[in-house]
């Protein structure tokens, strides 16, 4: 039995569903309930839910073999787990964000609202500015606006959000997508099955990619 961690919300049901049409579908889980914990002995698969942000966690301590978690939440909490798969979904970016007018003139410390301070830093510490980490964990818009920080570092998809706050995107830090990740012993002591889902998320993965090229053909 190999357990998955899925990442609660839109980003999971999409996983999910890749996941299934590679060959470990699990009907349990469509079931309308509040069960955290589905599995399909057959198919030698055990899924359970968590929180987006805790999946690498899961993973890194063992209670999960593999599991679906975003770049960003990989490259901020750093866990000591393999990346194996792009999946190409849940696709964004992550960007600093001001308003529309703002320029950085460089002569003090600028102010960066973030939920991501490590990315956050890192980003910063290549271009070489000195920067004030404002850690929030929401309504990160509203800092700029209240002068609470010059920018925002965010993750932007539609940008609705920044817009409806007078606010725009100034810099791309880096894109985001979903990730396969696993445990490393798990790989291992887990090897057939984890490299057997591996392959047919790259298949499946390559199968999409070539149908969206033929569409653009």
């Amino acid at each position: 039995m190999i357990n998955v961690a899925l990442p609660k919300g839109r980003l999971g049901d999409r996983a999910y569903e890749i996941l299934a049409k590679a060959g470990f579908e699990c009907p349990a889980i469509l079931e309308k309930n509040r069960k955290l914990v589905f599995e399909n002995p057959e198919k030698g698969v055990r899924y359970f839910w968590v929180k987006p942000w805790d999946v690498g966690v899961y993973v890194e301590r063992g209670a999960a073999d593999v599991g679906i978690c975003g770049r960003d939440i990989l490259l901020e909490n750093r866990p000591d787990i393999y990346e194996l798969v792009d999946l190409g979904i849940g696709k964004c970016r992550m960007c600093v964000a001001g308003p529309a007018d703002f320029y950085d003139d460089g002569l003090r410390t600028l102010r960066v609202a973030t939920k991501f301070p490590n990315i956050a830093t890192d980003y910063y510490e290549k271009v070489g500015r000195d920067i004030d980490i404002i850690k929030l964990n929401g309504s990160i818009e509203i800092a700029p606006i209240l002068g609470l920080s010059d920018v925002i570092v965010d993750i932007v998809e539609t940008g609705n959000t920044l817009r409806e706050n007078h606010l725009a995107p100034l810099e791309t830090v880096l894109g985001i997508s979903a990730r396969f990740v696993c445990n490393k012993i798990s790989f291992q002591f887990k090897h057939d099955e984890v490299m057997r889902m591996k392959n047919g998320l790259e298949e499946y993965v390559a199968a999409r990619e070539a149908e969206k090229a033929e569409g653009k053909a």
